[in-house]
C-alpha cells in the first residue's frame, strides 16, 4: 500500500541513502541482504560475537561460514585492530573474507571510520546491522551509518527506538541490490505489467518478508518522534552514569569523544569477582524488589547450536567473555520515571555495597 512507501521515502531523507526496503523484521532485513549478496558455502563473514543470535544467523541461512572477531571491552563494539589481526591470518590461509558486519552496542557507533578504511582496501562489504543505533551520531551527524556502510539494516522490534510492532529495513545506495532484495521480499516474484497487467514471473527462491501498509503508517508516527524518544534515554543515561560514576568496583559503558548513543541498551559492568558476589544472585535479590535487569548478550558462541556446529574456542574471545562475565543491562524505556530510577539505582547501590 501507500504507506509501504511513504515509510521508505521517509528513511530515505532521513538517513540519507539512495535506496530502502522495508520489511517484515530485522532478522528479515538481514536474510534478504546476505541472499541479495549472494553468500554461499565456503564463504567468510566476520561478525561480532556480542549481539543478538539474528546478526550471525543471517550468515548461516545463506549457507556462508560466520567468523567471530571479539570486541573492545570499554565499548562492546567490534575491535578494529582484532578485525584486521583476523583478516591478515585468514589471508595467510589463502582464505578471502566476503563480508563483516559490525553493530553499535546498546546505541554506541561502532569505529566506522577504522572499520570502512579495514574493508575498503581489501574490497570487502560492510555492513551496519544498526538496530539499536537509529538517532545516534558521529560527530553529530545522524546519517553516519550509510556514510561509512554499504549496507545498513534496522529493526523496528516493540523495544527500538522507534517500532511498526515487527518490521525491518535495508538501506543502501547500490540500486542492483535493492531492487533484488524487493523482488526477494514478495516470493521472488517480479511483476510486469507492461507484458500484461496481470503478468507476474517468479525470478528467485524469496520469502514473504512483506511488512503491511498499517505498520508502515505507525511507523511514519513514530519516526516524527524519533527526537523525542532519544532525548528521554539520554536524560536516563545521564542520571545512571552520574550515579555509578564514583561507584567502586562499577563501570560504565565508554562512548568515544564525538559519538553520541541512542542508548537503546543501558550496559553496566559489575566486578562481580572483586565484589564477592554472583551475578545470578544480584538478579534474584533485585527480582524480590520488583526490579529486573538483563544480559546483552550472551556470547553467540556460547548457544548450543553454535556450540555444537561450530565448536568455538571460548578463549579466543576474552574481551566478549570478561564483557559478558560482568555486563548487566538496567530498565530504560521512554516512561521510566526519576523516582522509579533512583528506586533502581538505590537497590542496586545498597546490595552491592554489603559486599
Amino acid at each position: 500500500g501507500p504507506m509501504v512507501q511513504k515509510f521508505e521515502l521517509k528513511l530515505k531523507k532521513k538517513l540519507n541513502s539512495n535506496y530502502c526496503t522495508v520489511v517484515s523484521s530485522g532478522t528479515a532485513a538481514l536474510h534478504l541482504l546476505s541472499l541479495a549478496l549472494g553468500w554461499k558455502k565456503n564463504d567468510i563473514i566476520l561478525t561480532t560475537p556480542l549481539s543478538f543470535v539474528a546478526t550471525s544467523n543471517c550468515i548461516l541461512y545463506s549457507g556462508a561460514t560466520p567468523v567471530f572477531v571479539d570486541i573492545d571491552i570499554n565499548t562492546g563494539n567490534i575491535c578494529p585492530i582484532n578485525l584486521e589481526k583476523k583478516i591478515k591470518n585468514l589471508e595467510k590461509r589463502k582464505k578471502k573474507v566476503k563480508a563483516v558486519i559490525a553493530i553499535d552496542y546498546g546505541g554506541c557507533p561502532s569505529d566506522w571510520p577504522k572499520l570502512k578504511k579495514i574493508t575498503k582496501r581489501r574490497n570487502i562489504t560492510l555492513i551496519n546491522d544498526g538496530c539499536h543505533a537509529l538517532g545516534s551520531a558521529i560527530d553529530k551527524n545522524k546519517m553516519y551509518a550509510i556514510k561509512f556502510a554499504d549496507f545498513v539494516t534496522y529493526s523496528f522490534h516493540p523495544v527500538k527506538p522507534i517500532t511498526t510492532g515487527e518490521g525491518g529495513a535495508i538501506l543502501t545506495n547500490n540500486k542492483v541490490i535493492d531492487e533484488k532484495i524487493k523482488i526477494l521480499r514478495t516470493h521472488g516474484i517480479k511483476k510486469d505489467e507492461k507484458k500484461y497487467i496481470w503478468h507476474n514471473d517468479m525470478q528467485f527462491l524469496g520469502f514473504n518478508y512483506r511488512i503491511t501498509d498499517f505498520q508502515c503508517a505507525l511507523g511514519l508516527s513514530q519516526l516524527n518522534k524519533i527526537e523525542k524518544f532519544n532525548l528521554k534515554r539520554k536524560k536516563i543515561a545521564a542520571l545512571y552514569d552520574n550515579e555509578f560514576k564514583n561507584f567502586k568496583f562499577v563501570k560504565t559503558q565508554n562512548i568515544p569523544k564525538n559519538y553520541s548513543s541512542s542508548y537503546h541498551l543501558y550496559a553496566l559492568k559489575i566486578d562481580f569477582k572483586k565484589l564477592n558476589i554472583k551475578k545470578n544472585n544480584l538478579f534474584k535479590k533485585l527480582i524480590k524488589l520488583g526490579i529486573k535487569l538483563q544480559v546483552h548478550y550472551i556470547p553467540i558462541y556460547r548457544h548450543s547450536y553454535y556450540k555444537k556446529k561450530f565448536k568455538f574456542n571460548n578463549s579466543l574471545f576474552p574481551c566478549t567473555e570478561k564483557f559478558y562475565e560482568e555486563v548487566v543491562s538496567l530498565p530504560i524505556y521512554y516512561n521510566l520515571s526519576i523516582k522509579n530510577q533512583f528506586y533502581i539505582i538505590n537497590s542496586i547501590k545498597k546490595i552491592l555495597q554489603k559486599y
